[in-house]
């Protein structure tokens, strides 16, 4: 039952996943990933920062104690010299003196000697781990600049794909139908020519009726007389009876037609 439910949770999950990458603006997901990577970028340089610090502290504290080494090693060095002398002088009591000083500056300096020799072995791996630091900042901000420059690229590449989104619908929406109340582009030009077609059709058919061949002759009639008409006319006015004569043959040929 429990790897059932896990089976289902994790179904669950890659599908919940995969509806968010789909719907999910590529713009507001290329930005986060960068604000990611500078998060990174920056906890990274944080704890660098922790790691060099750490070193250079325990370069101080190798530095102090090798300071306080020499100034004890000094102190036992006068105390010896200071005993020496009282013994010479013959002062038992200043001799037991300094001779205890100078055992108690030589135990210092022991403990000292082992502390440094600690604090060398600290620094070294501090310093090791400094240059680590270093290095993975410097390669994680060589990659996180390579990042920044290709997300020029990206939205660059995302603009121009929305807009051949765009121009691909469009070009689409040209032979596909939008919806149930407009018609396609298609439809649209089907019908035009369709109507056209018949229009023409009816037109043909006029020409070749009888009607149309009646309209003909009317109209071949109303031109002859028309013509005798202007003879008269251009008689009485004593115009050109050789342009009328010459008019005559027009007005025939017309009737023979």
């Amino acid at each position: 039952m429990f790897k059932l439910m896990k089976r289902w949770w994790s179904y669950t999950t890659a599908k919940l996943t995969g509806s968010f990458n789909e719907r999910a603006d590529p713009k507001v997901q290329l930005e986060q990933a960068i604000q990611e990577a500078q998060d990174n970028h920056r906890r990274l340089k944080e704890q660098a920062a922790n790691v060099i610090a750490n070193q250079k502290q325990t370069e101080i504290r190798l530095n102090r104690t090798r300071e306080e080494y020499e100034k004890v090693a000094g102190n036992a060095r006068q105390a010896v010299m200071m005993a020496d002398d009282a013994q010479k002088r013959g002062d038992e009591k200043k001799l037991g003196e300094y001779t205890s000083a100078a055992e108690a500056f030589a135990n210092r300096m022991v403990a000292l000697e082992t502390e440094v020799e600690d604090l060398k072995s600290l620094h070294l791996q501090a310093s090791q781990a400094a240059d680590q630091a270093k290095s993975a900042v410097n390669q994680n901000s060589s990659a996180l600049q390579k990042k920044l420059g290709e997300r020029q690229k990206l939205l660059s590449q995302l603009d121009q794909a929305k807009m051949q989104e765009q121009l691909n619908k469009a070009m689409s929406s040209l032979s596909e139908q939008v919806g149930q109340e407009v018609p396609s582009f298609e439809e649209v030009r089907n019908k035009v020519e369709s109507r056209y077609a018949k229009a023409k059709g009816a037109s043909e058919l006029n020409e070749a009726s009888v009607e149309g061949r009646m309209l003909e002759v009317e109209q071949a009639s109303m031109n002859v007389e028309a013509q005798s008409r202007l003879s008269e006319i251009r008689a009485q006015l004593g115009l050109g009876t050789e342009e009328a004569a010459a008019a005559e043959p027009q007005v025939g040929e017309g009737t023979a037609g």
